[in-house]
């Protein structure tokens, strides 16, 4: 176990196994997925237990953060290393603040706190990664985007970026980072690091460029000097190719071709998913026919594309929490020929409690192309008064049904899709947990 105190090792055994208790008493009941709990308890016994779990990963822990992509990423990454032979422990439930971290550390330990794990990938929510990156230590970070996501808990992404940046400088040069060269904010992020081994990735696909900026944007100013970016093209939100015509900042060159790359599951916001494991797979030695390979036999994690069958209909959970991640999802959407949608609205404190982020949606798309949208969820009629307000002239061809019953509104959007047709269903995080459960009889929580 390294060299741990004997006061620290007996602390750690009795935390742990207490832990362990809790997990198994709160399954045996079906209260739940036990994924913060046991976290939450242990940590309290043993204020170190983040550290002195993170400390005994054999060949280090990877930490994956951002606004969007994590569980995905993440997801994909660790089965990329486990094909290549490597024992993985992974925060899979998506339960990425501090005591989620910990639990997940204890859930692929033994009952006295001995870790047995060559890697773990932990995805982490954006808002702590300064406070975890010291008792973690990572071998490698993975820097995904940043977007507005929750501004009554987190604030602007400029914030967060210094934060990230002031951190992951106080880490060891051989620190490994891989950052998103398409996100201004983020690459400018990577190429202020000192550490020694910085990658990017992006894309190189102009005939995937958008026609405009979309609405939601959040990093079209320079990160070094303010000024207005030129942008030779944009792929979703601010990110694509750019550069600053006052001070020169430009984008990174990514390390991998995406044009040369397959991608898993639909949507673009996919592509960068997968670019974003298979750089950070290549800087740990991985071979590259494993990563291929992982690639087109992936399967989606909960609610992020994931595709069900039910009642002989196909259904699609697209999960859609902020601005960019929605546009994303509703370009999906709109791609297809199916025209019965879903949408969701939570206001819980996992989702923020502010909603007016839907004002910042593209809705429009949705209601220009016609069919069925049925709303559902805790703010049901600010939704549908979004997709009112979308509406170019009252003839519009659209059918707009409000239910506030959760299960109805899934039973009516089901009758309303045609056998040959797939269902999308686009909910805030917690309503994609009353989605899953009520199609498929299971809590994820």
């Amino acid at each position: 176990m390294g060299k741990i105190k004997f006061i620290d090792r007996l602390r750690l055994g009795f935390a742990v196994s207490v832990a362990k208790s809790v997990t198994f008493g709160v399954r045996s009941l079906r209260l739940g997925a036990a994924s913060v709990l046991p976290g939450s308890i242990a940590r309290r016994i043993e204020p170190q237990l983040l550290q002195l779990l993170s400390q005994q990963v054999k060949n280090g822990v990877i930490l994956i953060a951002g606004t969007n992509g994590k569980t995905t990423t993440s997801l994909l990454l660790c089965e990329i290393l486990q094909r290549q032979g490597y024992r993985v422990a992974h925060n899979s439930t998506g339960a990425n603040l501090e005591n989620g971290l910990m639990t997940a550390l204890m859930e692929n330990s033994n009952l006295v706190g001995k870790l047995d794990v060559d890697y773990a990938i932990l995805e982490v929510d954006e808002n702590i990664v300064p406070l975890v990156l010291a008792p973690i230590q990572p071998k490698l970070i993975l820097c995904l985007n940043l977007f507005r996501d929750q501004l009554d808990r987190y604030g602007e992404v400029d914030t967060i970026s210094k934060r990230w940046t002031k951190a992951i400088a106080t880490l060891p040069s051989s620190t490994i980072v891989v950052a998103n060269a398409d996100d201004p904010t983020i690459c400018y992020l990577g190429q202020q690091l000192s550490q020694q081994k910085v990658s990017f990735f992006g894309l190189n696909e102009p005939e995937n460029y958008l026609e405009a900026i979309p609405h939601a944007v959040d990093s079209i100013y320079c990160p070094k000097c303010g000024h207005a970016l030129d942008y030779k093209g944009v792929y979703l939100s601010h990110m694509g190719e750019y550069s600053c015509p006052s001070c020169g900042f430009s984008r990174s060159q990514p390390t991998l071709d995406s044009s040369e790359w397959q991608q898993i599951l639909v949507g673009l916001y996919n592509k960068y998913n997968t670019l974003a494991a298979a750089t950070a797979a290549k800087e740990l030695g991985v071979d590259e026919a494993i990563i291929r390979d992982a690639i087109p036999n992936f399967q989606a994690a909960f609610g992020r594309a994931e595709e069900l069958k039910i009642n002989g209909k196909n259904v699609r959970i697209l999960l859609s929490k902020n601005p960019v991640g929605t546009n994303e999802t509703i370009r999906v959407v709109t791609q297809s020929s199916d025209k019965t949608t879903l949408l969701v609205l939570n206001d819980k404190v996992q989702d923020g409690e502010d909603v007016s982020w839907i004002w910042d949606v593209d809705t429009e798309k949705l209601v220009e192309r016609g069919g069925t949208l049925i709303v559902s969820g805790d703010r049901a009629y600010d939704m549908a008064l979004r997709l009112r307000y979308s509406e170019s002239s009252p003839q519009s061809n659209f059918n707009l049904i409000v239910e506030e019953n959760l299960r109805q509104a899934i039973n009516t959007a089901l009758e309303r899709t045609p056998l040959n047709e797939t269902l999308h269903i686009l909910p805030t995080y917690t309503a994609m947990l009353d989605v899953r459960e009520a199609l498929t009889g299971r809590k994820i929580r």
